[in-house]
């Protein structure tokens, strides 16, 4: 049973209220949408393939506990849920990201998702599902991207619908780099009265030069 992987690396999660942490990435080839801001877009197509043994061979060699499955769409591939089972049955935390137009119940319970609702910016906001917020358990989290006032606006209304059981602190709003400064969007948020977390980007912040295996 093979996945086609774009790249597995360690590093210090930067996204999501884990932020801080050491983590294995394990980013899988191939995505639905194409969002406007897309930062990963070698994703879309490079990779190979390899058997989930190899994945866990090649994550038990970092010697980290917690692995986040990203794309791309993770669960574009069918294999997706049989990685997280098996990671989750050798005592990994698992995270995983997705851009919620999948079912989210096709990834064990036990494994945190994160739904990272698309704004009107990025040009894909109708293709996601919105029954996964039904679907989502208070270990699990919601990330907006926010680009512009519009894409705040939609996000902001956005939070009638997800159910009570996600803590506030699990709503992320991020803005994107180099087109919406962070204090703004902290004014908006502050303005407003929400709870939600203001979510930046660590790792940019750490590795502003880089743009892979961060």
């Amino acid at each position: 049973m093979s996945l086609i992987v774009n790249e597995i690396f360690y590093s210090i999660q930067g996204e999501s209220t884990y932020a801080g942490l050491p983590c294995v990435f394990v980013r899988l080839t191939g995505c639905n949408m194409r969002c406007a801001y897309c930062d990963t877009v070698y994703a879309y197509d490079q990779g190979r393939p390899m058997q989930i043994s190899e994945i866990l061979e090649s994550i038990g060699a970092f010697h980290c506990s917690m692995v986040e499955i990203t794309g791309g769409e993770p669960l574009l591939q069918a294999e997706t849920p049989d990685l997280i089972a098996d990671l989750l049955r050798k005592q990994y935390r698992v995270l995983m990201e997705t851009n919620g137009s999948f079912d989210v119940r096709m990834a064990d319970a036990r494994c945190v998702k994160i739904m990272d609702v698309k704004c009107p910016g990025s040009g894909e906001h109708e293709k996601c599902d919105f029954r996964n917020f039904g679907h989502l358990g208070k270990n699990d989290q919601v990330k907006f991207v926010i680009g512009d006032r519009q894409d705040y606006e939609y996000a902001r209304d956005m939070l009638n619908r997800i159910p009570a059981v996600i803590p506030t602190g699990n709503l992320l709003f991020s803005p994107i780099r180099e087109k919406l400064a962070p204090s703004e969007l902290a004014g908006w948020i502050l303005a407003d009265h929400l709870e939600t977390r203001l979510h930046l980007q660590l790792h940019r912040t750490i590795w502003p030069e880089s743009e892979r295996g961060v």
